[in-house]
């Protein structure tokens, strides 16, 4: 069996000469395999289709996929989307009690399978011609869990709600303050989630001045004070620092005893501390997705960070992710390239302090701290976007700056975005070699920057950042919106490029994982969020990821197969060990 999907947003029919009709070996001989209908797109017909993959080779924006899959595969089919779209096969456990996580990367539909398990979408099975039916699913899932999961939900007896992706849109969607969002919702618990979530101080605030961590933090607890029976989150840790991220684990696990909880997630180091079962999703961008069998955390994870599905005999990924035990050795210099003396910033409700420091000529140093003490601040006053009060930055270098929000809104390709940013650079051998061809962005060169993704804006974004010509990266929560396995990509690209053009980065993440594949040394901020903040360092791996998970207390054991990180409960056997030993982190 093999599938022939389009990707529309990529295909372009009038400014090419139509290669996929010309080349077709069939369609040379009269057989109409693809027609080009009013629409002007080519529709691919894949009863016809010989599987040849002459088109996709052909076609100039790599707009077409033909991919084989085993015959089996078809009576799995959850839904299509048209005759050449996007199509799901299976779908995620019943299992209440125990929160499940998802884990995939983006764009193997991970969000169709919670719409169609919250009852948005209605599966299809393939049928993509027909509508919906509800009796019909009731009758391809007779028999099983899913048969009552199901007639439930279409009866409405079990209530859902669901945490959208995308916390930025929120301020587009409502309008007003907190308190009359708030208002809106039905359902008991407000006063309870409130003050669980410490909100109180937000109620009068306007949610257009949310930040994006504020923004994701009233999600969670909106979609919390629902009267609901299924909850799904859909990337919830966006945003959040690391001790925020702990605690909303912590209430979904108690959520998760009565109530039945889904979690999409991209940080590997909270989901594993967060879920008991896993899903896999892999498959082809775009063109499919595959729901693996449920299995446990640790065994999901690490299967993932391998690339192979043991169970399953299945490849999802041609690369290992490791982890080291001890710190790695740094490549950097001894040369300052950039210096500070104590600077001081203030604002009407905010002090932030950062001793003395340096960054190295060669060296990446990772920042971390909890939200709201000054993080972004420092790096907007090291970018010259903004000055301190006292203090001074010494530094005549030049610097390239990618910020924590990204809001574009222009009507261009992302091609010409980047082009004007960068200018020439674009053209540039290490550019392309190093930059443009890891991070895939031919297949969006011609897309429009306004119809992007948030994890595809954050790859232009970075792109954007390196191919800028300077002698210091400052990057702002570079793993924001991109799944698991991209973060570790990115984070490899991003380390080769400053080894081989030896630069110097300072990359802010709450993503611990990417921090410790990234960083020679790291920069630890303390204090009271939204009133004042202390910077520390640069400090050597080990002393500072002490200091920070000290700082949250908190402490990682090591996996035995991976060498991952993993959270130790509190007061466990290894937590009590680690802090007694002063060791949080590289055991």
């Amino acid at each position: 069996m093999h599938i022939a999907v389009i990707n529309y947003d990529l295909c372009h029919p009038k400014k090419c000469n139509h290669e996929c009709e010309y080349y077709c070996p069939p369609q040379r001989n009269g057989i109409k395999v693809i027609e080009f209908a009013e629409d002007n797109f080519p529709h691919i017909h894949e009863k016809l289709c010989i599987g040849c993959g002459i088109c996709a080779h052909k076609c100039p924006y790599s707009a077409i996929k033909i991919i084989k899959l085993p015959d089996e595969m078809q009576r799995d089919i959850m839904h299509k989307y048209s005759e050449n779209g996007f199509r799901l096969y299976r779908l995620p456990s019943i299992s209440r009690g125990i929160p499940i996580g998802i884990i995939g990367q983006n764009g193997l539909g991970k969000t169709t399978a919670i719409n169609i398990l919250s009852g948005i979408i209605i599966p299809n099975f393939g049928e993509y011609q027909k509508k919906g039916d509800k009796d019909r699913v009731l009758d391809y899932f007779k028999g099983s869990i899913y048969y009552d999961y199901f007639r439930n939900l279409y009866d409405g007896k079990i209530k859902v709600a669901l945490k959208p992706q995308y916390v930025d849109s929120i301020p587009k969607m409502y309008s007003g303050k907190v308190r009359e969002l708030i208002s809106r919702i039905d359902g008991n618990k407000k006063d309870e989630i409130i003050s669980r979530f410490r909100i109180e101080n937000l109620m009068e605030r306007d949610i257009k001045v949310l930040s994006g961590g504020e923004l994701q933090w009233l999600a969670i607890s909106t979609t919390l004070m629902k009267d609901a029976d299924v909850f799904f989150f859909d990337e919830p840790t966006s945003y959040l620092d690391i001790k925020q991220r702990l605690e909303l684990a912590k209430i979904l696990k108690e959520v998760s005893e009565k109530k039945q909880v889904y979690v999409v997630e991209h940080d590997l180091a909270i989901l594993d501390y967060l879920s008991d079962q896993v899903h896999l999703l892999y498959g082809n961008e775009g063109a499919y997705g595959i729901v693996s069998i449920p299995l446990s955390s640790k065994q999901g994870i690490n299967e993932y960070l391998q690339g192979f599905i043991r169970e399953e005999n299945v490849r999802i990924r041609d690369w290992e992710v490791k982890f080291y035990v001890h710190p790695p050795g740094s490549s950097r210099s001894n040369i300052p390239i950039i210096e500070w003396d104590m600077i001081i910033k203030r604002y009407e409700n905010f002090k932030l302090n950062v001793n003395k420091g340096m960054l190295l000529k060669g060296e990446i140093v990772g920042v971390v701290g909890p939200n709201a003490t000054g993080k972004t601040t420092f790096v907007k006053m090291l970018a010259g976007v903004e000055k301190p009060d006292e203090g001074y930055v010494s530094s005549q270098m030049k610097v390239s700056y990618k910020p924590q929000y990204i809001r574009i809104d222009e009507n261009i390709t992302v091609y010409d975005y980047i082009r004007g940013k960068i200018g020439e650079n674009m053209d540039d051998n290490f550019f392309k070699v190093e930059i443009w061809e890891p991070l895939n962005l031919k297949i969006i060169s011609e897309s429009k920057i306004n119809d992007l993704s948030g994890g595809e804006l954050q790859i232009v974004e970075i792109a954007s950042c390196l191919g800028t010509d300077a002698d210091i990266y400052l990057m702002d929560e570079p793993s924001a919106y991109l799944d698991s396995s991209r973060r570790i990509f990115v984070s490899k690209v991003i380390r080769r490029f400053i080894e081989n053009r030896k630069k110097s980065a300072l990359i802010v993440d709450h993503d611990i994982y990417l921090i410790d594949l990234i960083s020679d040394s790291l920069m630890v901020f303390e204090g009271e969020p939204g009133k004042m903040g202390i910077g520390n360092g640069p400090y050597p791996m080990r002393e500072g990821m002490n200091r920070f998970l000290k700082n949250v207390d908190i402490t990682f054991r090591r996996d035995n197969n991976t060498k991952r990180p993993r959270i130790n409960k509190p007061g466990s056997y290894n937590d009590r060990e680690q802090k007694n030993k002063g060791e949080y982190y590289y055991i």
